[in-house]
């Protein structure tokens, strides 16, 4: 990767290829194609969520491909949810991931965010760690009744606050 990738939002257009970006993204831990498939209706990205206030669809262009995104729902006018964060295969490790919760924690911090949540899935748990995540307990998954996922918390800092 030559520089940083851009960070733009979404367009509903998009809204297929982010779904397959999606299933690769969750399909590079090794999960079994049955497991994908009970996860298919959470990987998929509608359109119209894409254009919905409620929703905040970013991608990371590098050389005009979208190499990851980012999909954040506001729970409140503090509380935020990291609904998805993908990065095709091959540019996971490459700080492509770091660079899209980074931006997100900005963004948020400037509409008045206090806090984001996210459920992730457990391979990514020293991700979210790293990113400044603390694991505040466990939530049972949308795809896989039975199935509990971590749920982390980021504290945000008001907007022109020092960043460390």
């Amino acid at each position: 990767m030559s520089g940083s990738p851009t960070i733009r939002p979404a367009v509903p257009e998009e809204a297929g290829y982010l779904s397959d970006l999606a299933w690769r993204s969750k399909a590079y831990w090794g999960y079994s194609l049955e497991f994908m498939e009970s996860c298919r209706s959470e990987l998929t990205v509608d359109p119209k969520r894409i254009l919905s206030d409620e929703f905040d669809y970013v991608v990371a262009v590098d050389k005009k491909t979208v190499v990851g995104f980012y999909a954040i729902e506001a729970v409140s006018s503090t509380v935020f949810e990291l609904e998805a964060l993908f990065v095709e295969p091959d540019r996971i490790g490459c700080g492509i991931g770091r660079l899209l919760v980074q931006r997100a924690i900005r963004s948020l911090a400037d509409k008045g965010g206090e806090t984001l949540v996210i459920q992730g899935d457990p391979n990514a748990t020293k991700f979210y760690s790293a990113a400044g995540a603390r694991c505040i307990g466990s939530r049972e998954s949308k795809s896989i009744p039975g199935r509990f996922l971590p749920l982390f918390q980021i504290s945000i800092r008001p907007s022109g606050a020092d960043v460390a």
